[in-house]
């Protein structure tokens, strides 16, 4: 039997304001958690991105404060500054125009702005612990009327370091106040945060989201030995030929250099990270949701605020260290049924995550090694004569006919149609092709295959001497070990 969001016991004005956004059915973490949290209760919830969390706890609190007082009454904690702001857009969008004050508070904006839209009287606010800090400690934000708290992905904190400024958030506070906490892990210092501030919690649980291999088509791209994972991006690239991706780097210092590098080869990629302005990160990601930049190199954090729907790649330049942020990552295509591809780079000392990662999406990783650049030579003349369809199929072709013609007069036809296509291949073709290695076919089969080891009567592995010299070298897990 399927819930809605009256039986959960919402009023009927939040209702129809979610039926004029399109929430017409609740998700499961809205059905465990918004009874719970309407009843006054404390609650913890186990939950990844994009399960709905946000308008679980958002639509209790709307549905409890009190729009007439211009004091703050409740705080949501964010570890990100894109965060902040999603979550604060979601809750506008949850009640009538002029309904609720809700304000976004967070590091990179003028803080005076900031300061000016409290004094004027704010009831929620959205905010990343070190801007509510500081904002604490200049006296412009005051917690005394605060009646619910929200500490939203609460592990991401804890990673970023965030734990003792929450803390002391959270003891500013009043005690007799309402606590949700939300994190896709529950670590062992989540908990003693739970057990300290929070009373009595009833605990809320999401299973983890699995990959769904009819939505997303994951792919392995190994690595040749001796190769940069930055010179086999390039030909993966040009043979995958995204419309629209995110690539996940690691390291700020990385998107910097990929970008620059992808730029400098005529793609139209852009950076998103920590070091960007608040300013620079939302032109970018308008940018990309107008589809002016196709591809942007972006670490993990950053890109909690990129969510966009007609995303066709998700690229792992870099692995992720955690299984569930893989999963989180290549859940950001295949959306709204539609078809994603999430690809990943593999080096030899990537098996043990590749394997971690299988297992817990339950399906192997196609592999496929480095497009050769005959493969690559070839797929640009497909789309050429691909082109050509649509070109042959429009109205402007009625201009060059005259041309033709007269060219014919000296000239074979065929041989006419054929230069038009080399000077329009020649055009599109990749600058670096020309440099590029003939092939990668010597690198493929110079990777030595994994070696079954025999063992002793001990068990332990038994080698030759020249086994014994290359032990250390991780080996790849091949198309048939898979």
């Amino acid at each position: 039997m399927n819930l809605s969001f009256e039986s959960l016991g919402l009023s009927e004005s939040r209702i129809q304001q979610l039926e004029k956004i399109g929430f017409t059915t609740p998700t499961n973490i809205q059905v465990q958690a918004i009874p719970q949290l309407l009843a006054g209760r404390d609650v913890v919830g186990k939950s990844q991105t994009g399960t709905g969390k946000t308008a679980a706890f958002s639509l209790p609190i709307l549905e409890q404060i009190d729009h007439q007082s211009k004091a703050v009454q409740a705080l949501i904690l964010t570890p990100t500054r894109e965060l902040a702001v999603q979550v604060c857009q979601a809750m506008k969008s949850f009640v009538d125009r002029n309904e609720s004050r809700i304000l976004a508070i967070y590091g990179g904006q003028s803080i005076e702005r900031q300061i000016q839209q409290l004094n004027r009287g704010v009831q929620i606010v959205v905010g990343t612990p070190g801007r509510v800090i500081d904002l604490l400690d200049r006296g412009n934000l005051k917690l005394d009327k605060v009646k619910f708290v929200v500490l939203d992905e609460a592990d991401e904190m804890l990673s970023m370091g965030f734990i003792d400024d929450v803390e002391k958030i959270l003891a500013s506070a009043p005690k007799e106040r309402q606590t949700a906490l939300f994190s896709a892990t529950m670590p062992s210092a989540i908990q003693m945060l739970v057990g300290k501030f929070l009373h009595s919690p009833v605990t809320v649980t999401v299973d983890q989201p699995k990959a769904a291999p009819t939505k997303i088509s994951q792919v392995a791209y190994l690595v040749p030995r001796h190769w940069t994972k930055a010179r086999a991006l390039q030909p993966i690239l040009e043979l995958e030929d995204p419309e629209s991706a995110i690539i996940f780097v690691k390291t700020r210092k990385t998107a910097a250099d990929l970008t620059s590098q992808l730029q400098a080869s005529g793609y139209s990629a852009d950076e998103y990270h920590g070091d960007l302005t608040q300013q620079a990160r939302e032109r970018l990601l308008s940018r990309f949701r107008n589809k002016q930049v196709r591809w942007v190199i972006a670490t993990d954090i950053a890109a909690r605020g990129l969510d966009v729907d007609h995303l066709t790649h998700v690229i792992n330049y870099d692995l992720p260290d955690s299984v569930e942020t893989y999963v989180h990552r290549i859940g950001r295509t295949g959306r709204a049924g539609k078809e994603g591809t999430a690809i990943s780079l593999i080096q030899p000392f990537d098996r043990r995550k590749q394997q971690q990662i299988e297992r817990h999406v339950r399906q192997s990783l196609k592999v496929s090694y480095v497009p050769t650049k005959a493969q690559i030579e070839a797929r640009q003349i497909e789309k050429l004569q691909e082109q050509l369809r649509e070109v042959l199929s429009g109205e402007r072709l009625a201009s060059f006919l005259p041309i033709v013609r007269e060219l014919s007069e000296e000239y074979d036809a065929h041989a006419i149609a054929a230069a038009a296509l080399q000077m329009a291949y020649d055009k599109t073709r990749p600058a670096w092709l020309d440099s590029a290695e003939d092939d990668i076919a010597d690198e493929k089969r110079s990777t030595p295959k994994p070696r079954l080891a025999k063992r002793d009567r001990n068990g332990e592995k038994e080698f030759s001497s020249s086994d014994k010299r290359s032990v250390a070298k991780p080996k790849l897990r091949t198309a048939r070990e898979n």
